[in-house]
């Protein structure tokens, strides 16, 4: 039988062991291991005990170096000198000297949170006011360490040791030892040495450094400089002007003759002939002096800046140049970047050469900076402001002033800004606040003088009906504007409606022909909705205002910008729109356009193709690009809280936008009026009327108050103190103190003695009536304006009042005057031969005696009178009696009888009723037991005036009970002799009363915001972001990070929020932080996962917590966080995040593009700061998730790079 043929059996290749699962049996499952290959297996090395490691520590720095002396002229090596290390040790997270150890190259520009601020040259130096202390060398010295029970003890000489502590004898005298040094008389002679040196303007030709001795040949003498210059920009000039005014307005009507004698050698040449107020800032820059230059727009401010830039080139430090929003921060990166090579820019997600010399970025950017202690600081020697005015904004304008607090003392300050009337003020502030004089520049008139018209055409035959109504001059043309009032028919409608938008296609068509054959064009229409704007361009699809030239130009720039986009991005909308409209020469401006369109749309203007834009108000705010044409469409604009007119700043820097400097005589002006015309006085007002003053925004956040709290030197309250807000506090401290040191004079002097015993009831009337008035002085004024209570203040009321010598009398009411800042009320009153004169006492001494007294003043004989002027304080009551008077007629009588030649005349009918009805009233009050029964009581607020308002209603409860509290001591005052028993009482109690509230006004607590600080402490100690002592916890220090929402933010991710959330589902939830436009679709229209509703209702319940805690410490926050969290994006950015294309997001919200994009880009900026926390808090999970989720939404058109950023080929 033959053998069976071999069968092979084919199986699967075996599987690899995991080697996690190995490794993981191999360390913890020790019975596995083989035990016949212990070569392999885990070996065990005992620890061996070394206890002398204990006693390491950490070096100390070195406190000196050795200096090299060598010959100026072979380079040999002459000397080894040892020198003192400046600030040894010290670094960015313990030190705030500038000249602090460097940090990392990472934290050079940007710095960080850890580190500590440079010293502010608005604080007072330390070390500069450090006085020097003389000790006890020999009885102040301890010998027992803090904490130890016993210590060493010495001999009288001081090295030997004994048991017991050596007596000392009081007779003896360190000082009076031939063997002692003294080492505090030497420290004090050398410093009167070293003062011999400090003459300014002379150095010594033959000094020699002793301890370099280096020796100046004769050929050295003749090439190094007599003097050496040395730019000292990290040292502040510490001498401080005694003139107490901080500011210097510059006289620009007289012509600078020996301006380039002045300045041979210019930092910057310029090719046309400066303005007197240029070269009136250059000089005063070449002196390093701070510079507020306020001029006209189109003026040519920009020079002064350039010269700054310069300047700082020259001497190699660096410039800061800040703008207020980022487009114009993009703009200026171009224009000085063709004047000047070394240029970077740096705004949130773009940083371009950031070690350049000229650093251009926004003023939250410099704030960041100068909070997180950048090295960039260092080098610094110029910061233009520019676009001061912005410190006005409500939401933004903080920024401006925290960054002038925060700039070191070497820095020099160069304030941009158009003309405001408070220049003085503003630059008083700032130079009080550096203790260095500012020196205003301000132009007298625009370069390129502005007509104003009105235009009330509609097309037709009324295309041309422009009429003048504010020449050049800025003198109003009344003949002008009835012509302009008579064009418009009668039968004309008041306004024209929105929906005949065929009457507004022909109102513009006409309007641009008639600009057209009048070469006004170019021009820039200003329309007060962006809604309007896209429609205005829309309708006028049959306007053609270029050539075909033109349009072969503004096609291929077009496509040259649009080509760095992805295809499906090329054919949004919105851009395909634009193409079009741009074509013909119309174009669109405002915050609903894309970024590269807008900056599209901003070059082709400037270069002259764009004929026609019709843009919001931002264009006129920050992007600097002139026509010959100004329109606007409308007058009246709707803030965000009404509807109103547009202020006369407002006005001013959009016209200014009119006028080319250099290419028109004049610029033109156009107001539509649309068939109504807008009255002579509200035109007046708006285009002759004062502009808004500086007026300082200042405001507490929690970002500031926690990065301020970080560093212990610094604090909240002298960044309060140092506010524009407080200047005119601040300008009064030395009165104060004036004032305070007097009364302590006249107490001491005056009031040395204890008051009686005896009188301690009339101190206990005092303090009460006291803390009566106080509370009426704060309260009652809101109370008398109420609407129920005002409209009780009629001619003819009969008032209780005390009004200096006039005590408790009644006064019939004649007139109110409630329109201005401060309210008064004329009133008629009887009077007396007694008290004709009124004595030195004040007018708290007779309100407490109307206080005192029970009964109402009736005249004693024959009955005079007189009409006064009294206040909301001087009324105690209001009766119900009304008398039936004329009062204009008893008003003019009495006016007529103050005149000499009338001053005998009789008193009139009207005026002698009235004096009849109210000492007939006066005599029945005062022997009336029972005012009822005459018909007259005394209103009460709540019951008979009807109070209802919560507020109100609680400062009348509070006024109530304190004059009950006051009630109860009254009985005192019936004493014998009251007036003379009180008049020493009042008189120390008054004088103690002032030395409170004068040392009240010299402290923190007196400051407008330091309510609203504690009530943010309060908050900020219940949330843990600071313990007890106020010292920063790890919650405030990743808050400190957060650039907006700071404790929101810090909530989610101290609560694990968004932990379980993809990286698409953080950025969509985060939306809801940075987007605050409106919309019509709400949550219930988006599809959303579980997970994010999940986080949606979390977030919520934080922004709640938050809003809740803030309503119970009355911390008003409207500015800072919206009151409730808008979703409208969060389907958007999920969306976006999920990689979808541009186009399609858009489908899914109503939301302009524009918008779109700078929410994604803001929220780009908040997922950042978020993984700076979770980096700062050890949570790699965290940090990794935000790394993912900023990258997946940096994309396409959304972070296309500017324009102005790009290579010379995208210019025209």
């Amino acid at each position: 039988m033959p053998k069976p043929k071999r069968t092979f059996h084919l199986e699967p290749p075996p599987i690899l062991p995991d080697i996690e699962e190995q490794l993981r049996d191999y360390i913890i499952c020790t019975e596995k291991l083989p035990i016949h290959e212990y070569e392999r297996n885990q070996e065990y090395w005992p620890r061996e005990r070394d206890i002398t490691s204990l006693f390491e520590y950490t070096d100390s720095p070195l406190c000196t170096t050795l200096r090299v002396s060598r010959d100026p002229t072979t380079g040999k090596v002459l000397n080894f000198n040892e020198v003192c290390i400046e600030g040894a040790g010290a670094n960015a997270r313990n030190s705030m000297s500038l000249s602090r150890a460097p940090g990392p190259p990472t934290e050079t520009v940007r710095g960080s949170n850890s580190n500590f601020p440079f010293w502010p040259g608005s604080f007072p130096n330390p070390v500069i006011d450090l006085k020097l202390k003389e000790e006890d060398l020999v009885s102040e010295l301890l010998t027992v360490a803090p904490g130890l029970d016993k210590g060493l003890y010495f001999k009288s000489d001081g090295v030997t040791v004994t048991d017991e502590p050596d007596v000392v004898d009081s007779s003896f005298d360190i000082n009076s030892m031939d063997t002692v040094i003294n080492i505090i008389d030497l420290v004090n002679q050398e410093k009167d040495m070293l003062d011999i040196w400090k003459t300014p303007g002379k150095t010594s030709k033959t000094l020699i450094d002793e301890n370099n001795e280096t020796i100046t040949t004769a050929e050295e003498e003749e090439v190094l400089p007599k003097e050496v210059p040395v730019l000292k920009i990290t040292e502040p000039s510490h001498i401080i002007s005694k003139d107490t005014q901080w500011a210097m307005m510059l006289d620009c009507t007289k012509p600078v003759t020996d301006f380039y004698e002045r300045i041979p050698e210019m930092a910057h040449r310029y090719k046309f002939e400066l303005d007197t107020f240029q070269k009136q800032a250059i000089l005063q820059l070449e002196k390093h002096n701070h510079v507020f230059v306020a001029a006209h727009t189109s003026a040519g401010k920009t020079v002064v800046a350039e010269y700054a830039i310069a300047l700082s080139l020259k001497h190699m430090t660096r410039t800061i140049y800040t703008s207020p929003i980022k487009a114009l921060s993009n703009q200026k990166y171009r224009d000085f970047r063709h004047t000047f090579k070394d240029v970077g820019l740096i705004t949130g997600d773009f940083q371009i050469n950031q070690t350049a010399g000229c650093l251009i970025m926004t003023t939250e950017i410099l704030r960041s900076m100068l909070f997180n202690g950048s090295d960039v600081t260092r080098d610094l020697e110029f910061v233009i402001f520019d676009e001061v005015h912005y410190i006005n904004d409500k939401e933004r304008g903080h920024v401006w002033e925290q960054v002038l607090i925060l700039l070191p003392a070497h820095v020099t300050v160069v304030l941009l800004s158009a003309t405001v009337p408070n220049t003085i003020e503003f630059a008083d502030w700032l130079g009080r606040m550096y203790q260095k004089r500012v020196y205003v520049v301000r132009t007298t008139e625009r370069p390129v003088p502005l007509q104003h018209y009105l235009y009330t055409g509609t097309g037709g035959s009324t295309k041309n009906n422009r009429f003048l109504v504010l020449n050049e001059a800025n003198t109003w043309v009344q003949e002008g504007y009835k012509k302009a009032s008579a064009s418009i028919p009668p039968q004309a409608p008041t306004a024209m409606p929105k929906k005949f938008a065929p009457q507004e296609k022909t109102l513009w068509s006409a309007l641009i022909d008639h600009l057209k054959r009048n070469d006004l064009l170019p021009v820039v229409a200003f329309t007060f909705s962006r809604s309007k704007c896209d429609s205005n361009a829309r309708n006028l699809g049959s306007l053609d205002l270029t050539t075909s030239k033109e349009k072969s130009k503004i096609h291929s720039f077009f496509e040259d910008c649009v080509k760095s986009l992805k295809e499906p991005d090329r054919k949004i909308p919105q851009i395909l729109m634009m193409q079009e409209i741009l074509k013909r020469g119309i174009g669109v401006h405002h915050s609903g356009v894309l970024p590269i369109i807008k900056e599209m749309v901003e070059m082709l203007f400037q270069s002259g193709l764009v004929k026609l834009l019709f843009a919001t108000e931002t264009f006129a705010m920050g992007v600097n690009m002139p026509a010959r044409t100004v329109i606007f469409d409308s007058i009246t604009k709707h803030d965000g809280k009404e509807t109103r007119n547009l202020l006369p700043a407002e006005y001013i820097q959009m016209a200014g936008r009119a006028g080319r400097r250099g290419s028109d005589k004049e610029g033109t002006v156009i107001i539509l009026c649309k068939g109504k015309i807008p009255s002579s006085l509200e035109l007046k007002d708006m285009m002759i009327g004062k502009p808004n003053q500086l007026k300082s925004q200042f405001r507490l956040t929690y970002g500031m108050v926690l990065s301020l709290l970080r560093v212990e030197r610094l604090s909240v309250e002298g960044m309060m103190s140092r506010s524009f807000r407080e200047a005119d506090h601040v300008r009064r401290m030395d009165t104060i103190k004036e004032d305070l040191k007097k009364v302590e004079q006249s107490l001491q002097k005056e009031c040395s003695r204890e008051l009686s015993e005896y009188l301690q009831p009339l101190i206990k009337f005092f303090d009460r009536a006291n803390e009566y008035l106080e509370a009426r002085k704060e309260k009652l004024t809101r109370i008398l304006q109420s609407h129920r209570v005002a409209s009780e203040l009629v001619p003819g009321r009969i008032l209780l009042i005390t009004h200096s010598n006039h005590i408790n009398k009644l006064a019939m009411l004649l007139s109110s005057n409630t329109s201005g800042t401060k309210i008064s009320y004329k009133v008629l009153i009887l009077t007396d031969d007694r008290n004709t004169t009124c004595d030195n006492q004040s007018d708290g001494w007779y309100k407490m005696l109307g206080l005192a007294r029970d009964n109402i003043f009736v005249p004693v004989g024959t009955a005079g009178h007189k009409i006064i002027d009294i206040y909301p304080l001087d009324i105690f009551e209001i009766t119900s009696k009304v008398i039936k008077i004329d009062p204009q007629r008893i008003l003019s009588d009495w006016d007529k009888r103050q005149m000499p030649r009338f001053k005998d005349s009789p008193i009139g009918e009207s005026c002698k009723n009235a004096i009849q009805e109210l000492l007939h009233l006066t005599i029945s009050m005062r022997n009336s037991e029972n005012k009822a029964e005459i018909g007259v009581r005394y209103l009460d607020f709540v019951q008979d005036l009807k109070v209802d308002d919560a507020t109100l209603y609680s400062n009348v409860k509070e006024l109530n009970c304190q004059k009950d509290l006051l009630l109860d001591h009254v009985t005192c005052v019936q004493m014998p002799n009251f007036e003379d028993q009180f008049t020493a009482v009042y008189k120390r109690r008054s004088l103690e009363e002032e030395k409170r509230h004068l040392m009240f006004s010299l402290s923190n607590a007196s400051l407008s915001l330091y309510p609203d600080y504690e009530s943010r402490i309060n908050l900020l100690k219940e949330l843990k972001y600071v313990d007890n002592q106020n010292q920063i916890t790890m919650k405030g220090r990743v808050a400190c990070g957060m650039g907006m929402n700071e404790l929101i933010i810090t909530e989610l991710v101290f609560k694990n929020t968004l932990r379980d959330l993809q990286p698409a589902e953080v950025a969509a939830l985060l939306s809801c932080l940075v987007f605050q436009a409106k919309t019509e679709r709400n949550l219930s229209d988006f599809t959303l996962t579980a997970k994010l509703k999940e986080g949606i209702k979390k977030i919520r319940e934080i922004h709640d917590k938050i809003s809740n805690l803030e309503m119970k410490y009355q911390i008003s926050n409207d500015l800072e966080r919206e009151e409730e969290l808008k979703f409208g994006l969060v389907e958007v950015v999920y969306n976006w995040a999920s990689e979808k294309p541009f186009a399609e997001i858009m489908e899914l919200t109503d939301v302009q593009e524009g918008i779109i994009v700078r929410c994604i880009q803001q929220l780009y900026e908040t997922i950042r700061d978020i993984r700076s926390g979770a980096l700062t808090v050890g949570d790699p999970e965290l940090q990794s998730k935000m790394e993912e989720a900023s990258r997946i939404i940096k994309r396409d058109i959304v972070f296309a790079a500017s324009l102005y950023t790009q290579r010379e080929a995208y210019f025209i």
